[in-house]
């Protein structure tokens, strides 16, 4: 993949994404596959696994991640940073707006939406999982890695268990994977030197270490909220519904924001596109502690992203290193395969359970996956489809 495109394009590309990718870090990458992989070819299957590979290995937002690395693909440092604020800035802005009272969602109408919208997240996830087997798993190795990966995944839910999993593909592979491209080929080559690596790095350890100490001895209140956020970020493995545990530890058991409004803000979450942790947003504008309203909402959003960017940007020029090993196409093929494991996993749940719920919803899922795969329709006219579709079924 060169760098053969303009941040105007790549800010216009996650900007489209950025509206209309609902259901969570596991749909997201759904449809970034739709989107960059298959629409408009930027890379193969076989890059963007390796892609999602490296990235759910991290802490942080891994679709973000995903979504921030491919920018940078394309189109070097400003085209990350066009990714990562076309993406997010949607579902921010409409986040940081609820904190002022905007009840965008309720009653009957309210909730069908957001079921009509985890009904297209099954379909855009079933569509990932059918699409990627095809090209990762085409022989009975990489199919035997990819089902034991999600049962794994299952069996020992959350972020722990995927790295798990993909760490038991790669191992397998390097047994099973010999078979295949030559070292170094198909690499990701990232636009990042290794003493911008080790920069990265260094700096994320400094805010770690740094900002609680500067935060006791000035008794600010930004600097404290952005360290309840980073730390938050940096804490984190997969991203999404993880981080929710931590924020709820970071600002409501220390009676920054009341709890009540962390649930409501957190259920009118579930009905934004693009990446959860623009629920971050949301409390950083209520918080008592910090700037509050518009400030406050930009300061949680910039702590809980920075630290994975960081550190995504600090192993960028090492992982490219190991992918140069000789035994690293077969490593990598079998953490590919697991990553389709993975979201074969993450597809029953939390994604079917959550969304699919009766004989009505199952078969809006079913509407959806024929569009999308059949009938080759553009995902942003599915998420109409099933939106329109989930109010329908509330109301009947």
């Amino acid at each position: 993949m060169s760098r053969s495109g303009s941040v105007a394009e790549v800010f216009g590309v996650f900007a489209k994404l950025g509206l209309t990718s609902f259901g969570g870090p596991i749909a997201h990458l759904g449809y970034f596959r739709d989107e960059i992989v298959t629409r408009r070819r930027w890379l193969d299957d076989e890059r963007y696994a390796d892609l999602v590979a490296l990235c759910q290995f991290l802490p942080g937002p891994a679709s973000s991640q995903v979504g921030f690395a491919l920018g940078m693909l394309r189109a070097g440092v400003a085209g990350a940073l066009a990714a990562f604020v076309a993406f997010t800035l949607p579902s921010a802005v409409l986040m940081i707006a609820a904190a002022y009272g905007a009840g965008l969602l309720g009653g009957t109408l309210g909730g069908g939406l957001v079921d009509g919208l985890k009904i297209v997240a099954v379909a855009i996830v079933a569509q990932a999982v059918w699409g990627m087997a095809k090209t990762l798993t085409p022989d009975r190795q990489r199919a035997a890695i990819a089902v034991v990966a999600a049962v794994i995944a299952v069996l020992l839910y959350g972020a722990g268990g995927q790295v798990l999993a993909i760490v038991v593909g790669a191992l397998a592979g390097l047994w099973l994977c010999r078979a295949g491209s030559e070292p170094g080929a198909g690499m990701l080559r990232f636009p990042v030197s290794r003493t911008a690596g080790w920069v990265c790095l260094a700096a994320l350890v400094a805010l770690l270490i740094g900002s609680p100490i500067v935060a006791a001895l000035t008794g600010s209140g930004a600097v404290s909220l952005f360290d309840a956020f980073f730390r938050a970020g940096a804490l984190v493995f997969g991203g999404g519904h993880v981080v929710l545990p931590l924020l709820d530890a970071g600002v409501v058991s220390t009676g920054w924001v009341a709890p009540d409004q962390f649930v409501a803000g957190y259920g009118l979450a579930q009905a934004m596109p693009g990446p959860l942790f623009t629920f971050a947003g949301y409390l950083g504008a209520l918080s008592d502690v910090g700037p509050g309203g518009v400030a406050g909402g930009v300061v949680a959003l910039v702590a809980i992203f920075l630290p994975g960017f960081l550190l995504l940007v600090g192993v960028m020029p090492f992982w490219n290193a190991l992918r140069a090993r000789a035994w690293a196409g077969a490593l990598l093929r079998g953490a590919s395969a697991a990553v389709v494991g993975i979201l074969a996993a993450a597809l029953y749940d939390p994604v079917f359970v959550s969304g699919v719920v009766d004989g009505g919803s199952f078969a809006l899922a079913l509407v959806c996956f024929a569009l999308l795969v059949s009938w080759r329709v553009v995902p942003w006219i599915v998420v109409l489809v099933g939106a329109a579709g989930g109010v329908l079924l509330a109301y009947v």
